[in-house]
């Protein structure tokens, strides 16, 4: 569900050094359609991917888990004399969550009894061999377009010159600096909205070297075929059910990376946002008035 651009394009030779206020190009077409594309990517992939866990609710480590092993999350329902709710259970800890996880209502008022509801997976009634079917065909979007995006950063020096991470902006002062000003709200304004900060730098580095690729090379070890012509994937992660708790979280990571994103958007000025990332044009945040 990462909606992950590169930054700014270099301003042109006319606007070489734009203010607070001017309308400048950001983002390229290339850019801009591989957002969307990412964007509606990974929202399919995570629906069909609950569908998915809905057929057995249950999270182990280790290469085994059925119904009879312990696992380390779990989602279901129970009954209480005549009273029935459902819970999350983690590492033993259950939280009852009636009505979103395990136990819930359809639109016709049927219950049911399954991890998570309806509006929340494709397809919204159980299918497990449906929602394979739309899990592995974007799984096939998203690798082709990650790999095709970092080859094409590299090419154009976007990772070197615009998510590396230089040695001052590694400094403990200088992150902190940068935390208080986003506690704050004190968003760059001018054409320091352009760049990256340390943050962000560090969030996409992230996502980009570490969840995405994460999330292709567990779903890889959840493949059976894969142990006939890469076993070394399943045993690097030390078991299928390993892997699929990584898949897991990191899927739930990338919803919470979105979360933020979304929240940023939000407080930049959405309709700005939104813009450079449509029409590529992006008008820079004035200066405040001394």
């Amino acid at each position: 569900m990462s909606d992950i651009a590169p930054p700014a394009e270099p301003p042109p030779a006319q606007e070489a050094h734009p203010q607070g206020g001017d309308l400048v190009k950001r983002h390229r077409l290339s850019t801009r359609l591989w957002h969307w594309t990412n964007a509606v990517t990974l929202l399919i992939m995570l629906m069909s991917g609950l569908m998915i866990f809905n057929a057995h609710a249950r999270l182990y480590w280790g290469e085994y888990g059925a119904n009879f092993d312990t696992p380390w999350l779990k989602i279901g329902s129970a009954r209480i004399g005549t009273y029935e709710y459902g819970y999350l259970q983690v590492a033993g800890h259950r939280t009852e969550t009636t009505g979103l996880l395990g136990y819930w209502q359809d639109p016709d008022g049927t219950p049911h009894r399954r991890a998570f509801p309806y509006w929340a997976t494709i397809p919204s009634a159980y299918s497990l061999a449906d929602a394979r079917t739309w899990h592995l065909a974007f799984a096939w979007v998203l690798s082709l377009g990650l790999t095709a995006y970092l080859i094409w950063s590299l090419v154009n020096r976007h990772i070197q010159r615009d998510i590396h991470i230089t040695r001052r902006e590694w400094r403990l002062r200088h992150v902190w600096h940068e935390v208080k000003d986003h506690a704050r709200l004190r968003l760059p304004t001018g054409a320091a909205a352009l760049r990256y900060n340390t943050l962000q730098k560090i969030a996409y580095a992230i996502v980009l070297f570490g969840l995405l690729p994460l999330m292709i090379l567990t779903g890889l070890a959840l493949s059976p075929s894969t142990d006939a012509w890469a076993p070394l994937v399943t045993e690097v992660f030390g078991g299928r059910q390993t892997a699929r708790s990584i898949h897991f979280l990191c899927a739930f990571a990338l919803v919470g990376f979105f979360i933020v994103h979304i929240a940023m958007v939000l407080l930049a000025g959405p309709f700005n946002e939104l813009r450079s990332m449509v029409t590529g044009w992006y008008r820079l945040p004035k200066e405040p008035e001394r």
